[in-house]
């Protein structure tokens, strides 16, 4: 008897980060939310359930359309990346117009997003990631893989370059300390899946720059109060998990109230003051 050869995506996923992981400036000055230093740090996973190379050729398609196209001619952010390494959709720098077309195109593939927030909390950070910003990142990614580990036989993490942060040595940390708390919620299940980080940049594996659009549509909520990009593309966010807000961890019915999902949606309310 053969076993049935899953298809390349059922084992691929796309990890884009939006915000930074600075804490302190110069002299150890605490400085989160200062101008150009984000709140929180958002690290999320993108899940395609169509063939890759189609959903690629359509960022592809839709980056040299934008590239070539004579009513964007002259337009710094894009001329910019166009000089530099070929131009390819990017949120937070893209204008109105792209990311309206970089949305559209999201919304034609089947896919599903998950992310993790964590609130800059500088107590945590110090206690918990020892003040690295690489443990920090690391221990984002422990919570993204914790419950897929005993669902699968193998997984390629493609993974958004992110200097210290996605160093080899990193990601085994944050894996180990996925595996640790897999083990921890069911003990009873095995957690032998196979793992290989693909760490990479946007111009080479265009499926990143979706994942980097949902991260900031995400971001936008909690760093601005701002939800119409998320809410565009809702339905295809099946999780959001905000780590540190402690006032939501229960509920009085009992639920987890810093997750959200397609029926819990998030809201102008998760924004950080």
């Amino acid at each position: 008897m053969t076993t049935k050869k899953l298809p390349l995506f059922h084992h691929h996923r796309f990890l884009d980060e939006a915000g930074d992981t600075t804490f302190y400036g110069k002299g150890n000055t605490p400085i989160v939310g200062n101008d150009g230093v984000s709140k929180c740090f958002i690290l999320g996973m993108l899940k395609i359930n169509e063939p890759l190379d189609v959903t690629r050729q359509k960022v592809v398609d839709l980056q040299s359309k934008i590239a070539h196209d004579p009513y964007f001619t002259g337009i710094p952010s894009i001329q910019k990346r166009k000089d530099k390494m070929g131009f390819y959709i990017h949120a937070k720098d893209d204008i109105p117009e792209v990311r309206k077309m970089a949305f559209d195109l999201i919304k034609s593939v089947d896919c599903s997003f998950e992310a993790i927030i964590a609130r800059k909390i500088y107590n945590l950070y110090q206690s918990k990631h020892n003040g690295k910003e690489a443990e920090f990142y690391a221990d984002l990614m422990s919570h993204l893989l914790k419950n897929k580990l005993n669902k699968y036989d193998s997984l390629v993490l493609n993974i958004a370059h992110r200097s210290q942060c996605t160093t080899h040595a990193n990601l085994q940390k944050g894996l180990d300390k996925s595996v640790e708390r897999s083990k921890t919620k069911t003990p009873d299940k095995s957690n032998d899946c196979r793992v290989v980080f693909n760490v990479q940049q946007p111009t080479t594996e265009p499926l990143l720059n979706i994942a980097d659009y949902f991260c900031w549509a995400i971001q936008r909520v909690f760093e601005k109060g701002e939800t119409r990009y998320y809410d565009y593309i809702s339905d295809q966010i099946g999780l959001v998990i905000d780590l540190y807000d402690f006032d939501k961890y229960r509920l009085e019915d009992g639920r987890a109230g810093n997750y959200y999902g397609r029926k819990n949606k998030l809201s102008k309310l998760n924004f950080i003051p």
